[in-house]
C-alpha cells in the first residue's frame, strides 16, 4: 500500500513539473467567411427545387384568380336525372331543377338538382302499391327522398311501382300492417286499407282490422322512433251527411251496423287512435279526410262510380246509374290529392283537413261528361241504389286553403281524359290476354 501511495505521489509531482508550453495551446475553430446568400441560391438550383416553387406559386395564383370569376357567373341551368314514372303528365326521368339562392351576390338565383338543397328523408308509405299510394311514392322519389313501400297486395298492384325497381332509393316490402313491423324512418304515410265498396265489403272483418290494428301498429312505430305520422281518413266518416257542404267540425251521420260500417266506423276509430296517441304520447300526427279521387292506376272494376263509367264506356257497355242518379259527388284528380297530402305532412297543423274538389256533380251529370269524353253513343242503365249510399257529398275546403295553402287545380273535364287513356291501354291488354287463352 505504501509503495502504491508513493508511486502516485511521484506521478503527481511529474505532472506538475511539465511546463505549460509543452501542452498544445487551445485554439477555437476558425470562423469561415459568411457565404449564406450564395449557398441559398445554390440550394434552390439543386434538384429542380426552384421549378417546384414556381409551379406551386402558379397553382395558387390560378386558384385565387379563377375562383372569384366562377362565383360571379350568372345562374346556370343544372339538372339532375331521376329515374321514375309519370307524375302530373311529366315523367320523373325528365330532368328536374329547383331555384336556390347563392351566397355570393344578393338576389342572384342559381339551380341545383332536386334533393341537394334539403335533407333527404326516409319515408314509409303503407299501401304504397295502391292507386293513391303509388302516385304519392312517385312524388316523394322525384323530390329526392328514400321511400319504403309496405303493401300486402290485397288491392295494390306491383305494376303500379315496378318502374322504381332498381332505384337504390326505393324499397318494397310485402307485409300486412295488421302485423307489427320495425323500421327506422322520418315520416309515415298510412294509406293501407281497401277504399272501394266492392273490396271492403268482400272481407269486412279484415277491413276493420286493417283500420284498427294496422293504425295501432303504425302509430306504435311512430311513437318508438319519433316519426311524424299521417293518417288518410275518408269523407265516409260523415256518413249520409245532414250538413252540406261538409266541414271538418261536422260529426257525421253514420250507421254503425250497416254494410259500409266496417269502413266508415273503422276510419272513425283510426282517427280516434291517432288523436289519442297525439294527446297521450306526443306523437306528431296529421289527419286527412279524402273525398272521391280518380286518375290513372285506379282498379278497373272496383265499384267506384268514375272507374265504373269509364270502363263501361270503353267496353261499349251501358253506364250503370244506381237510384235516380240525383245523388251528388265531388271528384278530384289524384295529383291534386297527392299535393295536399304532402302539404299537410310538411305543415304544422294536425287537422283533420278535407282534401277534395268542391265541384259537385250528380251521377247523371258525370255520366254525360264520360259520354262526351269517350263515346257519345253510350247508353245509361238504371239499377236500384245500394244500402247506406250517401245522397250528397261535397267538401268545404276553406280550412285547407287557409292553413295549407292548398286547393285542387285540375277540373273533371281536364283530368278525365288522362284517366281514360290509362284505362284504354289496360283494358286493351286485358282483352288481348284473354284472347290468347
Amino acid at each position: 500500500m505504501k509503495q502504491l501511495h508513493k508511486q502516485s505521489s511521484v506521478n503527481h509531482r511529474r505532472d506538475e513539473e511539465i511546463p505549460t508550453s509543452q501542452s498544445p495551446p487551445y485554439s477555437p475553430k476558425t470562423l469561415k467567411h459568411p457565404r449564406s446568400l450564395p449557398r441559398s441560391i445554390n440550394y434552390l438550383f439543386k434538384e429542380q427545387r426552384l421549378l417546384f416553387i414556381l409551379v406551386g406559386i402558379l397553382i395558387g395564383s390560378t386558384f385565387f384568380i379563377v375562383q372569384p370569376s366562377l362565383s360571379r357567373l350568372g345562374p346556370a341551368e343544372t339538372r339532375s336525372t331521376i329515374p321514375g314514372s309519370v307524375t302530373n303528365g311529366v315523367t320523373s326521368r325528365d330532368q328536374i331543377s329547383i331555384p336556390y339562392p347563392q351566397r355570393n351576390g344578393a338576389g342572384k338565383v342559381g339551380r341545383i338538382p332536386v334533393g341537394i338543397g334539403r335533407k333527404r328523408l326516409r319515408i314509409v308509405v303503407t299501401g304504397g302499391a295502391g292507386f293513391v299510394g303509388s302516385h304519392l311514392v312517385d312524388k316523394l322519389i322525384a323530390r329526392g327522398d328514400d321511400v319504403i313501400v309496405i303493401d300486402n297486395f290485397f288491392t295494390g298492384r306491383k305494376e303500379n311501382v315496378m318502374h322504381h325497381f332498381g332505384n337504390p332509393r326505393f324499397e318494397l316490402i310485402r307485409h300486412d300492417v295488421v302485423e307489427p313491423i320495425l323500421l327506422e324512418v322520418d315520416q309515415i304515410y298510412h294509406l293501407a286499407c281497401p277504399a272501394s265498396p266492392v273490396h271492403y265489403k268482400y272481407n269486412p272483418v279484415k277491413t276493420i282490422k286493417t283500420n284498427v290494428m294496422g293504425t295501432l301498429n303504425m302509430l306504435g312505430l311512430a311513437k318508438r322512433i319519433g316519426a311524424r305520422f299521417l293518417l288518410t281518413s275518408t269523407s265516409e266518416v260523415y256518413g249520409d251527411p245532414l250538413e252540406h257542404p261538409q266541414k271538418e267540425t261536422y260529426w257525421g251521420n253514420v250507421n254503425p251496423i250497416g254494410v259500409r260500417s266496417c269502413y266508415d266506423e273503422g276510419k272513425r276509430t283510426a282517427e280516434t287512435l291517432t288523436m289519442d296517441y297525439h294527446r297521450g304520447a306526443d306523437v306528431e300526427v296529421r289527419i286527412a279526410r279524402i273525398f272521391n279521387t280518380y286518375g290513372p292506376r285506379m282498379c278497373i272494376d272496383d265499384g267506384r262510380v268514375v272507374s265504373n263509367f269509364v270502363a263501361q264506356a270503353i267496353r261499349k257497355q251501358p253506364l250503370t246509374v244506381y237510384g235516380d242518379g240525383k245523388q251528388t259527388r265531388s271528384f278530384q284528380y289524384v295529383s291534386d290529392l297527392v299535393d295536399g297530402l304532402v302539404a299537410l305532412m310538411e305543415g304544422e297543423h294536425v287537422g283533420p283537413f278535407n282534401l277534395g274538389n268542391p265541384g259537385e256533380f250528380t251521377m247523371l251529370e258525370l255520366a254525360e261528361v264520360v259520354k262526351e269524353t269517350i263515346d257519345s253513343s253510350a247508353t245509361i242503365e238504371f239499377k236500384p241504389n245500394t244500402a247506406d249510399d250517401p245522397h250528397k257529398r261535397k267538401p268545404d275546403i276553406s280550412r285547407a286553403k287557409e292553413m295549407l295553402n292548398w286547393e285542387p287545380k285540375i277540373s273533371l273535364r281536364e283530368g278525365l281524359p288522362l284517366m281514360v287513356s290509362d284505362f284504354q291501354n289496360r283494358i286493351l291488354n286485358e282483352d288481348e290476354g284473354k284472347g290468347q287463352k
